[in-house]
């Protein structure tokens, strides 16, 4: 838990939910905070130990702890952009995530979106930048129209995102998401209802949990309305069920399509009854307020059942 990025502390709370949940029968669990200061484990009494980063190991009254398995619970870098899970599999670590390919490629929106795009699955109209461009804001409104969202490429939590009302703010807008990141993406703005759907390896098989509608008084679903009660998120969404139907058929038509296993969290825009992907979240927050374990507990999946399971699944793994 933890991570280099903005989304840190909300890292912090869901590795904690997660320590807390499981099964302390059956796992010896250390809490691992990966900060950029330093990497160190902790014990009961939240008395810290370094991690030897030669092999992911510690040193506890004279014993050297190795794991068997790493619950990844860090937001953003370096948990959902894969980083830390190349070097797990470098060496031999199993971990709860899906291969570090896979959390890099969902984790650059860019990228991401041409994959699904390849496989039929609706997107909005979007228009990339790198950091350094020539902006021209009269070509890229030409292409997006208004209003649109700017949002940084590899980042999480809705951090340094804007919705664009006007020409004017599109570079303030632009600015902002480049402190994020050095690449940016600004999308069609897709006027429809939201939902977020999650999609987990559960028990052996691909999962679709109940879905959940995201009503918002704010410009969209923002780090306010994710994390401090300025949504209403309605699970199971109240859906016909042929929309039902067909939303669940493309969540796992995207989760095939980027070779996922683990967890994973993808919001759509359902437009004119069509869903379109908008990105996919592969450490989503496991928070008590987080959206899968609202949803998993709709599926009657406790918070204990579902980080047991993503444990057990991992330690199957070749």
């Amino acid at each position: 838990m933890g991570g280099y990025s903005s989304e840190v502390n909300i890292s912090l709370k869901s590795g904690n939910v997660v320590y807390k949940n499981l099964d302390t029968q059956k796992y010896q669990a250390y809490r691992v905070h990966i900060l950029p200061e330093k990497w160190v484990a902790l014990d009961n009494n939240n008395n810290e130990y370094s991690i030897n980063k030669d092999d992911f190991s510690f040193k506890l009254e004279g014993k050297t702890i190795l794991f068997d398995c790493v619950f990844n619970a860090i937001h953003g870098t370096p948990g959902e952009d894969g980083k830390i899970l190349a070097y797990l599999e470098l060496l031999g670590i199993k971990h709860t995530s899906a291969p570090f390919y896979q959390m890099a490629l969902t984790f650059n929106k860019r990228d991401c979106l041409s994959v699904v795009k390849n496989y039929g699955i609706k997107t909005a109209t979007s228009y990339f930048l790198n950091e350094g461009d020539t902006i021209n804001t009269s070509e890229i409104i030409k292409k997006v129209s208004l209003p649109c969202f700017v949002k940084p490429n590899n980042a999480g939590s809705s951090f340094g995102i804007s919705k664009v009302k006007t020409e004017n703010e599109l570079i303030p807008a632009i600015e902002k998401a480049f402190k994020e990141d050095s690449e940016i993406l600004i999308e069609a703005f897709l006027d429809g209802r939201e939902v977020t759907i999650g999609v987990i390896n559960f028990e052996g098989n691909t999962k679709v949990l109940p879905i959940t509608e995201i009503i918002t008084d704010n410009a969209f679903f923002d780090y306010e309305a994710k994390y401090e009660g300025k949504s209403e998120e309605i699970t199971p969404a109240n859906l016909s069920n042929e929309l039902q139907t067909k939303l669940e058929k493309v969540a796992v038509k995207a989760y095939k399509a980027l070779n996922m296993s683990g967890f994973s969290r993808t919001e759509y825009i359902i437009v004119n009854g069509e869903p379109h992907f908008l990105e996919m979240n592969t450490v989503p927050g496991l928070t008590t307020e987080s959206i899968i374990p609202q949803q998993a507990g709709k599926a009657g999946i406790s918070l204990a059942n579902l980080f047991e399971n993503a444990i057990e699944t991992a330690l199957k793994t070749n």
